[in-house]
């Protein structure tokens, strides 16, 4: 099943890894420098370059590790996977 993740983004639920609220997570030093090296390597998807993101959703296919920046709550994208 697929996962709408906000702007043209859509990814297979599968490949899910976990999802994170940007605010609460990224008051540690160790998320702030996780997502740094993840932007560095070209790891980060932005799904919706005009809002601020309000999550990142980690995701993992056949070893290959994307972090997808979203508009949307943690709770929402919980919501649409439960709706599966």
């Amino acid at each position: 099943m697929y996962i709408h993740l906000g702007g043209e983004i859509v990814i297979d639920n599968s490949q899910i890894v976990g999802c994170f609220d940007i605010d609460k997570t990224t008051v540690s030093g160790t998320t702030r420098n996780f997502l740094k090296t993840a932007q560095d390597m070209g790891k980060i998807i932005h799904v919706n370059v005009n809002e601020l993101p309000k999550s990142f959703i980690l995701t993992e296919k056949d070893g290959n590790r994307k972090i997808y920046l979203s508009n949307l709550t943690v709770q929402t994208i919980i919501k649409r996977n439960r709706l599966l």
